[in-house]
């Protein structure tokens, strides 16, 4: 077994002292510490420590990275430092009180929605559609629509309603679903507390404005306004949050005998009316205040200035998980107004993220190496999701970062200055134009073009002098793609180590983990998995598992080469619920053995990727190259092969 010993001192030093850990656990990989305070832990000194893989911090926790020999290093650190690990859970919860008080309402904001986000973005495209066939006149002179034309296309345009109804107007529901789902709460009792809010006996809340006349429930000594809080996105968050307290604190209160009867009654009765008679109209009027705050800066006299703030900043603020917030202010935009002129922005800050990135592709052209980051996270930037690009690319360079902010702001000042409209939240980036109200198209266009060109120019004119030779040289890339692999089979009988998941192999730069995608841990390859059982890639010995998480496992093959298999995103969280293990440490496998069953649907409405990561912690000497985009068959496709 290793010694450790001069590294576990000096990481005691240097993250502060044993008075400076308030818990501490690892998974397979990295230790992962709640810190007293986070500014005394000195990363570059720990990062100089030959046993560390490198550090970051994530959601409160201070996490340095090990590698294979993490739990080994971990109790020789515990048994050093003189304190006890905690669960995964516990670090979790001790983590939270690192976190600012804006940091945890954002955080619940961004575990609320991240789950409806689908349908508010399928929900969008459809009421595009819609006006497209059913509101722009393009027969008949300027009078008639295609829906007018054709039978066809007006049955597809009514049709087309019973989801857009289904994903505006019955809102609350999957709001207060989310809310008791993420709170650990019964969720059937969430979805019908969301039904009482939009149930078809109240006076649909999009129609109380034009109403003659609002029915009411009559006590007798009180009388309750029977309105519906269709599109409200306050107030059913503000109904969930009741019946979640409700049903923690009748459960903690009832004997248990009971509670199948006590607690649900106890909670969803009151919470209905509580809903109906406070919370309910309190969260109507703060959500239309909130939303007309917004947009009287989006009207205003200087609007200009407001939007390129908003262009200018909303990338950096992704970076802190802020933006979250912004999905609640669209869809209270979408209810107040008939659409939103905030989201347009957004989409236009991904644009020019990606531009940015597209002038570091040019710009690198002849570094294959940076090409396995720079091209998948331009098209990932392009299709709306900035992370890849901005963590990857961008922020690791700076001044691209810089230049696509400049663009964003450049372009958020041309939507808003045109009054450019989207019907609800789409999906972002070039594809964001399919949500924008057909009058704004060209203006939208208009947009789009500074937010390409502006950050491509800048970016490669301040390239041009910063980057150094070695970044714009030509580097030896691990991973190859399909085509390559064909020119350049396997011999038979060589030591080609197999995929041990079925699925599609991809590069490792696309795994959703810092961690993994920048190689700190090794080269290696990721797997999108379509089957569910993780087998041996060759004869070997399992030199490590996650006996309580079951969510990985190390294979040390018999070439020496040793491999680590890392089903999901953060999955240690999940404490094993939906895995399955096969295998213990020190076990001998053959090519093909099960090592870990998974529920990737489990994983999934854990809120975590299914994502697995497939790489090589120790080489032994041998040189390798992964074999990429691929479909693989679990322990038949080759995806490492010895050059």
């Amino acid at each position: 077994m290793a010694n450790y010993q001069a590294d576990v001192q000096a990481l005691l030093e240097y993250i502060g002292g044993k008075e400076n850990i308030r818990a501490v656990s690892h998974c397979m990989t990295r230790m992962r510490f709640v810190l007293v305070d986070p500014s005394k832990a000195d990363s570059a000194k720990i990062e100089a420590i030959p046993a560390v893989k490198g550090t970051f911090t994530q959601a409160g926790q201070f996490q340095v990275i090990i590698g294979n020999d993490v739990a080994i290093f971990y109790n020789q650190f515990t048994s050093y430092a003189g304190i006890e690990g905690v669960s995964k859970d516990a670090v979790k919860a001790a983590a939270k009180s690192n976190q600012s008080l804006i940091q945890r309402i954002v955080g619940t904001l961004g575990e609320i929605f991240a789950p409806i986000i689908p349908a508010l973005i399928c929900g969008g495209l459809i009421l595009g559609f819609r006006n497209i066939i059913g509101e722009i006149n393009f027969f008949a002179d300027g009078t008639m629509s295609l829906a007018d034309v054709s039978q066809f296309w007006s049955g597809v345009y009514n049709f087309l309603w019973l989801i857009g109804e289904a994903v505006f107007h019955l809102l609350p529901v999957g709001i207060v679903w989310s809310i008791t789902k993420k709170m650990g709460t019964t969720q059937i009792l969430g979805i019908v507390l969301g039904l009482t809010l939009v149930s078809p006996q109240l006076l649909n809340g999009f129609s109380v404005a034009t109403a003659e006349t609002i029915p009411v429930w009559d006590f007798g000594f009180a009388q309750v306004q029977m309105i519906g809080y269709q599109g409200q996105v306050i107030s059913a968050m503000l109904a969930g949050f009741v019946l979640v307290y409700l049903e923690k604190f009748f459960k903690k209160h009832c004997p248990e005998m009971i509670s199948m009867i006590v607690v649900p009654f106890c909670s969803l009765v009151p919470a209905v009316i509580i809903a109906h008679t406070v919370v309910g109209p309190i969260g109507w009027k703060i959500g239309d205040a909130i939303a007309a705050v917004v947009y009287m800066g989006l009207t205003s006299n200087v609007k200009w200035l407001f939007a390129a703030a908003f262009g200018l900043f909303y990338a950096p603020i992704v970076m802190t998980g802020l933006h979250h917030m912004t999905n609640a202010i669209d869809s209270q935009l979408v209810n107040l107004y008939d659409g939103t002129i905030l989201w347009p922005m957004i989409a236009l800050s991904n644009i020019a993220q990606g531009s940015a990135v597209l002038a570091m592709s040019v710009l690198q052209k002849k570094n294959e190496r940076a090409q396995q980051v720079n091209i998948p996270a331009c098209i990932s930037c392009y299709l709306g999701v900035t992370e890849p690009a901005l963590f990857g690319v961008n922020m690791k360079y700076g001044f691209p970062l810089v230049c696509g902010m400049i663009g964003s702001a450049v372009a958020a000042v041309i939507s808003i200055s045109t009054g450019v409209e989207a019907y609800s939240i789409g999906v972002g980036g070039l594809p964001g134009i399919l949500s924008i109200k057909p009058q704004f198209w060209l203006s939208f266009l208009a947009a789009m073009a500074a937010a390409i060109v502006i950050p491509f120019v800048l970016t490669f004119i301040i390239g041009k002098r910063k980057l150094s030779a070695a970044d714009n040289a030509q580097n030896s890339a691990p991973a190859v793609s399909a085509s390559q692999t064909e020119q350049q089979p396997a011999q038979a009988g060589s030591s080609a180590v197999k995929s041990p998941i079925t699925g599609r192999i991809i590069p490792l730069d696309q795994i959703p983990d810092q961690v993994f995608s920048q190689g700190i841990l090794g080269e290696g390859v990721g797997i999108e998995p379509t089957g569910n059982v993780v087998v041996t890639p060759g004869d070997g010995t399992v030199c490590s598992v996650m006996e309580d998480s079951k969510h990985a496992c190390g294979i040390q093959l018999d070439n020496g080469v040793e491999v680590l298999i890392h089903v999901g995103m953060d999955t240690v969280e999940m404490a094993g619920d939906g895995f399955q293990l096969h295998v213990q440490e020190g076990d001998r496998v053959r090519l093909g053995d099960k090592l870990i069953t998974f529920d990737p649907e489990k994983i999934r409405k854990a809120g975590h990727p299914v994502t697995t990561a497939f790489v090589v912690t120790e080489s032994a000497g041998h040189t390798l190259r992964f074999i990429t985009d691929v479909d693989a068959k679990a322990g038949e496709t080759d995806v490492i092969c010895e050059e």
